[in-house]
């Protein structure tokens, strides 16, 4: 039996993290990581204590919002701002940590991990969002898509 590598072991949790979503348009997962420990997780859908868009349903649907657009028309918070969120409440430093994510990140949460001082982001599939990239790109974050990770074209 092969074991995973810790790339794979991780990106296998943000999936499982992804399931939680209550999100209709997409589910997403992040999982925070330092020193191959797991710091917090964190996937879409509305803050705590408010009905879910499963159940209300999806505001940005009902207005046409593209994907990518318009982040401020949702109910929900994004995977990446839960992680951050919960590191915040439970009185724990993700500065120099990797996220781990379904999707890239979108500028809002792009901001955020900035000034959390992510150090690195690995991720499974774009997003369409491209002042993001060069948001991180700038900062100096290092963004891997997940794929190439895998086949070692890091």
């Amino acid at each position: 039996m092969e074991r995973p590598s810790w790339d794979e072991y991780f990106m296998d949790i943000t999936l499982v993290v992804a399931r939680r979503s209550t999100c209709m348009r997409r589910q997403v997962g992040a999982v925070m990581v330092k020193d191959k420990n797991i710091l917090t997780t964190g996937y879409n859908g509305t803050p705590s204590g408010i009905t879910h868009c499963n159940v209300t349903g999806c505001l940005r649907e009902q207005l046409n919002v593209p994907s990518g657009e318009r982040h401020e028309l949702c109910r929900g918070l994004h995977a990446e701002q839960n992680a951050i969120i919960q590191a915040a409440s439970q009185g724990v430093n993700i500065s120099g940590s990797v996220l781990y994510c379904t999707d890239s990140p979108c500028i809002i949460c792009t901001k955020m991990l900035i000034n959390a001082g992510i150090r690195k982001v690995i991720y499974l599939k774009g997003y369409a969002d491209k002042l993001s990239m060069e948001m991180l790109e700038e900062s100096g974050i290092e963004t891997y898509l997940y794929a190439d990770v895998v086949s070692g074209g890091c």
